[in-house]
């Protein structure tokens, strides 16, 4: 321990991020985000005998489930001071190892060898969390452990390779846009609770006119959440502005300027910041290195490790093509998208404008549906991927693949969504053949089913605000 702070200083930091061992009520927001559900689940079986490592986003309320669930804990504990939190990004924490912070925990707060439940919050700033979260899953079967970090400290082999049987990743990305409603307090009691996407294929015209009325009360909501996104500040929040600043200074910025050299060592962080302002200006475009290495005036290799080190803070998806057959295209170039339209926006200083721009609404709703998908198909594994005929240019914006399906999605964000034959995602299921495919669209008068004689298809054009509404309500019946 550093001789400039001694062991009352460290039991003052714990007390103050633990009030309920000295009986002060716990404030915590009532909204639940669906990973607190999976948590608590976790806490009730005991024979899961692995850590919870929740990753995703900064500000998306990761540090608030850990709250929540402390708070949750509190009434039903024998004793308050058996649940810990700790956040290892402090910056004194940051000097201890963790089992040097349990030795003080448990010699003078709660007695080592009985039943605790330990709430690690940012363990990816602690030295060896990795190796010391290991230990104590593998020598302390009296702990529960729930832990909350980037992507970053879960992506490696190594750390899959050491996790395997020890924790489980649980992703806790932007809000969907059914979480939006929810933690906004909008009524939905008019849309069927237990509704999903898929069941849309059993509907007929006139349950889809019936449904899209139901709907229609959301749009102006739906249009909010692409603007302001999927952030429980900027959730609630009127002025745009003021969300779009919280979104640059501590979202963005705060992961560029400190994240990146804290936790990957980067030096030039200019470099980083053009990358994201040219992937901002560019998503949901076809990536290629070299491109945009000359626009930035750097080297194709920085580009590429610097594009691999965002995808790993969380701030952008790639997707790889996808070649007809299900084989991979030689020398792939991949799609890059922003996890949450909105951190385009506050970059851009795009505000509500950017509703009446058709282009611009093509890519923001695009990064949309990408971010619903790839949080209802996560616990399925699939390859998410686009794809894209080279001889004809037609494209697919996104394919989810695994062995048991095959779903095309096309965005047509449009005042006129029509399916024809001469479209990438009817000539790709020509030959593909997959039971379903989505149109995103941008009207609910489009809602409706397309069949074409010559393939066993059925194209479901969807307006974008069901979609992912259905998506996000969709999410929630999985998990529970």
């Amino acid at each position: 321990m550093g001789s400039f702070f001694d062991q009352n200083e460290i039991l003052g930091i714990l007390h103050g991020f633990n009030p309920w061992w000295s009986g002060k009520p716990v404030a915590v927001p009532q909204f639940h985000r669906l990973a607190f559900k999976i948590c608590h689940k976790y806490l009730k079986d005991k024979e899961l005998k692995r850590a919870l490592l929740l990753s995703g986003p900064r500000r998306v309320g990761k540090t608030t489930i850990l709250e929540q669930i402390a708070s949750e804990l509190i009434p039903v504990c024998s004793d308050p001071k058996s649940i810990f939190y700790v956040s290892l990004d402090h910056p004194i924490l940051k000097l201890l190892k963790l089992p040097e912070i349990l030795r003080i925990y448990h010699e003078n707060v709660f007695p080592e060898g009985q039943a605790a439940f330990l709430l690690l919050d940012e363990v990816q700033y602690h030295r060896e969390w990795d190796l010391q979260l290991k230990q104590l899953i593998d020598r302390h079967k009296e702990y529960r452990i729930l832990a909350t970090g980037s992507a970053s400290v879960v992506q490696s082999q190594h750390l899959i390779d050491s996790g395997v049987g020890r924790w489980m990743r649980v992703p806790v990305p932007t809000l969907s846009f059914y979480e939006f409603l929810q933690i906004r307090g909008e009524d939905t009691s008019r849309i069927p609770d237990n509704l999903r996407p898929i069941d849309l294929f059993e509907m007929d015209q006139n349950d889809f006119a019936e449904l899209a009325e139901k709907f229609r009360v959301l749009m102006p909501l739906f249009q909010r959440y692409l603007v302001v996104g999927g952030f429980p500040e900027t959730a609630r929040h009127p002025d745009t502005l003021f969300c779009q600043r919280l979104l640059r200074e501590d979202v963005v910025e705060r992961v560029l300027k400190r994240d990146m050299t804290a936790l990957f060592g980067v030096r030039n962080v200019g470099d980083l910041e053009n990358l994201f302002t040219y992937l901002c200006l560019h998503s949901g475009g076809i990536f290629a290195v070299k491109t945009c290495a000359n626009a930035l005036e750097t080297n194709a290799k920085t580009v590429s490790n610097y594009l691999e080190l965002l995808e790993q803070a969380n701030l952008v998806y790639r997707l790889p093509p996808w070649g007809l057959g299900g084989k991979k295209i030689l020398k792939p170039r991949d799609k890059v998208y922003l996890v949450d339209a909105a951190l385009r926006n506050a970059v851009l200083l795009r505000g509500e404008e950017i509703l009446q721009d058709s282009d611009e609404m093509g890519t923001i709703i695009e990064t949309t549906i990408l971010r619903h998908l790839y949080a209802y198909y996560y616990r399925e594994t699939p390859e998410i991927r686009y794809w894209r005929d080279a001889a004809t240019e037609k494209e697919v914006d996104i394919i989810i693949k695994s062995p048991a399906y095959l779903i095309p999605v096309e965005v047509k964000y449009q005042e006129k969504a029509e399916l024809t034959k001469k479209q990438g995602l009817y000539i790709f299921c020509k030959k593909e053949n997959p039971k379903y495919a989505y149109m995103v669209t941008r009207n609910d008068r489009d809602f409706s089913i397309t069949q074409f004689a010559d393939t066993e298809t059925r194209f479901l054009n969807i307006p974008a605000h069901i979609f992912a509404y259905l998506l996000g309500q969709a999410e929630r019946l999985l998990w529970e």
